[in-house]
């Protein structure tokens, strides 16, 4: 066993369940590795095993908080009362002074007044999953009789903010909002987020529309999906968000993708697992207690066993987990490897890398166009921003590496 070291695991209580269809959903097509499930909810047992082992694995790690991280499928599906058994197990595993924190992801349509007290109360952190104004949101986030969503996911925002829950949103960014970055930055801000996520969509696609199993090479016969977001599309987007974020909302805005590109300009590494030189810290489990090697790898052969068998602490920290964060940054590309932004970027998430470099060689990022469009963009407001930051902390900053 190694070293242990922080993690987080992405929690799946209710599987890839939800109450809604959204055309793009990498995960609903999870129910296929459970062909005799009938109900899609971590049982008593295995919470309680998975509550305690995650308490007891951060404080061996040494983590200044134990977190837990709630996500589907649709987590509010199960109802609040089993959330407030979570928070009754949390409290009595978590030795006295021991700082406990919860987040939850959810599209929002099934909160109510009920489920604003108990996030208040319980200080959970909330992703609320908006795609940008009604037209944008509606084109692939539709329940599951077709009908648009929009509507009940602002019901839901609005419960958050009258009960005063801390909550950020995730927006995906894909075909219909590629090119919109500053219409979709300007309506999340005008509906009082302050924290916001983009996530970029790329899956490849089959004959039956599904995503092909990660880190395989793409050829003509493998082609994105036609709700994937183009490089292109995706690098202008996150440089029109940036012109309005840099021009008016430093400091009161927080754009996760902003945030973290900061701290690799100021040569701290990456909080994010995307832009990390290795990954592996970031686990997934699902409900029936198995425990995955990333939340974007939950197939059979990153299968790294069940916690009621295994204890978790055997499964987090071994040989094969750490190889799989290491290969991150031993499959880069020539390409990459010579890139001036390497530092900035390190090859992107390894789910992405289904193209080709200008060499030919295969397992190049998806996205490389897009960050270097961004990179090129605002690198040197990045620069700045950072050398602003080291002077106040009086740390010298050296100028990033082959620019």
């Amino acid at each position: 066993m190694q070293q242990p070291r922080p993690f987080g695991i992405l929690s799946k209580p209710i599987g890839p369940r939800c109450n809604i269809d959204c055309k793009y959903c990498y995960y609903l097509e999870k129910e296929k590795l459970f062909p005799d499930e009938k109900k899609f909810r971590m049982a008593g047992d295995v919470l309680e095993s998975y509550v305690r082992q995650v308490i007891e694995a951060s404080l061996e790690a040494g983590m200044a908080e134990v977190p837990f991280a709630w996500q589907g499928g649709e987590p509010t599906m199960l109802g609040v009362d089993y959330f407030r058994r979570i928070v009754a197990l949390q409290k009595k595993f978590a030795p006295g002074g021991v700082k406990i924190s919860n987040a939850l992801q959810t599209n929002g349509i099934l909160l109510d007044d009920d489920w604003g007290r108990f996030l208040h109360d319980n200080g959970f952190l909330v992703g609320i999953s908006i795609d940008g104004p009604k037209r944008i949101h509606d084109r692939y986030r539709r329940d599951r009789a077709g009908r648009p969503t929009f509507d009940a996911v602002m019901r839901g925002l609005e419960i958050l903010q009258r009960h005063q829950v801390e909550h950020n949103a995730l927006t995906v960014v894909h075909r219909a909002n590629g090119g919109k970055g500053k219409e979709v930055y300007n309506f999340l801000k005008g509906l009082g987020i302050v924290f916001m996520q983009f996530i970029p969509i790329a899956e490849r696609g089959r004959g039956d529309g599904l995503a092909g199993a990660p880190q395989t090479d793409m050829d003509p016969g493998n082609s994105v999906t036609p709700w994937s977001v183009s490089p292109r599309a995706y690098g202008k987007f996150l440089c029109d968000v940036f012109d309005s974020w840099f021009r008016r909302d430093i400091g009161t805005v927080y754009v996760q993708h902003f945030d973290v590109q900061l701290g690799l300009w100021l040569g701290r590494g990456s909080s994010l697992c995307v832009f990390a030189e290795t990954c592996g810290n970031g686990l997934a489990i699902e409900h029936d207690g198995s425990l995955y090697s990333c939340d974007h790898y939950v197939y059979p052969q990153y299968r790294l066993g069940r916690i009621t068998e295994t204890p978790l602490r055997e499964m987090l920290w071994t040989d094969r987990q750490q190889e799989f964060g290491r290969h991150k940054a031993d499959a880069l590309t020539a390409q990459c490897k010579a890139c001036s932004y390497r530092f900035a970027c390190n090859g992107g998430c390894p789910k992405h890398r289904f193209a080709t470099a200008r060499d030919g060689e295969p397992g190049h990022n998806y996205f490389c166009e897009s960050y270097m469009m961004f990179f090129k963009h605002a690198g040197e407001r990045m620069h700045r921003m950072a050398r602003q930051v080291s002077l106040a902390q009086s740390t010298f900053l050296p100028g990033p590496p082959g620019i």
